[in-house]
């Protein structure tokens, strides 16, 4: 989403964003003098709130919620979606002054609209209304130029949120910069959702797993399990995708409920609770052992710390990008050490796309990903 802030010093309302690799800003407007100091904090605050909530209909579409008659949660997502139109009007007739009994509107995109314009009233210039109905129309436009999957311009801030969708043009765009560099290129980041990315990468992970698995007579999933430096709750997500995949599952069929399950954590949901109880039942029998083997530690077993999701719930789509593109690493690592025990090719420093033995170990791994290319897209 975009970020507002003040700049004091040439008193300037400012908007930022993420580009992936860095923030990008641009001066919205020169702020005139207002009645109080804090007026155009406020107004910076309410371009955020609205920003943020507008974007939420990005990250959350009403085609992801299972149900869609009245008064469900798809229900809900369309009217909040519909709700753009009523923003530009929301602007220009705010309702009753900041601090005034205002009823709430109807959704939250509208009201975010509502305490803007009513921000705009502490200005008293109609010079700046404008500044700010051409900002929040460029921003509105980002959004729907993300949602058709093109990333590019302003719209290039998708690529920091996690979607509980991921268009088929990104999978597509995400697969092609895959097949030029199996182990994720920064354009990976930068002009791809990252649901669509980690669907891709799932689908380079299967191939370089099952690429490995079959110089080393092993399974796909004996191969990621072995992958060193992966983190046990994420190695064991990790396994789960290329199972799944091998399997007959799409790599969006292992994928996208993860990352949904992590979006709903984030906001407060536990969904699953079978998969939860399964957790809670282990981590369980764990500390009563560990209470066994050493009773004389006192262990506190509600201070036993559960994992509900492998994923960072502020950011799972990236997080289960990075950790795809490390286990495709680490598949090449594993046939390195098969091949050369001793570590003969040891020259970390050196890209390794560049090394004569990764080239025929690519070459298998974009065939193996061709064989499959119909499942993924």
């Amino acid at each position: 989403m975009t970020r507002y802030a003040i700049d004091h010093s040439r008193n300037m309302l400012i908007a930022q964003w993420s580009t992936g690799i860095g923030d990008s800003a641009t001066t919205v407007a020169e702020l005139p003098r207002a009645r109080s100091p804090w007026d155009a904090l406020r107004l910076a605050t309410s371009l955020t709130d609205l920003s943020q909530a507008c974007w939420r209909c990005y990250t959350h579409p009403a085609s992801t919620a299972e149900r869609h008659g009245p008064n469900s949660l798809g229900w809900y997502r369309q009217c909040e979606r519909d709700a753009f139109a009523a923003i530009v009007p929301a602007l220009t007739s705010p309702g009753p002054s900041i601090g005034s009994p205002f009823p709430t509107a109807t959704t939250r995109v509208e009201d975010s609209a509502h305490r803007v314009g009513r921000s705009l009233r502490a200005f008293d210039i109609s010079q700046l209304t404008v500044r700010i109905i051409t900002e929040v129309t460029d921003e509105l436009a980002a959004i729907q130029q993300a949602e058709l999957g093109d990333l590019s311009d302003r719209a290039q801030q998708a690529v920091v949120l996690s979607r509980e969708d991921a268009s088929p043009l990104q999978v597509a765009q995400a697969d092609g910069l895959l097949h030029r560099h199996p182990f994720g290129p920064e354009e990976l980041f930068t002009h791809v959702d990252p649901a669509a990315a980690a669907i891709a990468a799932a689908h380079w992970l299967y191939a370089a797993a099952s690429t490995t698995a079959r110089r080393a007579r092993l399974h796909p999933a004996q191969v990621v399990a072995r992958v060193d430096g992966i983190r046990p709750l994420v190695q064991e997500s990790l396994t789960e995708i290329v199972t799944s995949i091998g399997a007959g599952m799409s790599p969006r069929q292992a994928v996208m409920p993860m990352i949904r399950h992590a979006l709903h954590i984030a906001e407060g949901h536990l969904s699953g609770v079978t998969e939860a109880r399964y957790r809670i039942t282990a981590a369980e029998e764990l500390a009563e052992r560990a209470h066994a083997d050493h009773p004389e530690l006192g262990l506190d077993f509600d201070a036993v710390y559960l994992p509900i999701t492998p994923l960072d719930p502020a950011r799972p789509a990236l997080d289960l990008l990075e950790n795809l593109l490390e286990a495709i690493h680490g598949c090449w690592l594993l046939d390195v050490h098969r091949v050369h025990p001793l570590g003969t090719l040891a020259d970390e420093s050196t890209d390794p796309l560049r090394r004569g033995p990764v080239e025929a170990f690519l070459a298998e791994v974009r065939q193996e990903a061709a064989v499959r290319h119909e499942d993924l897209l």
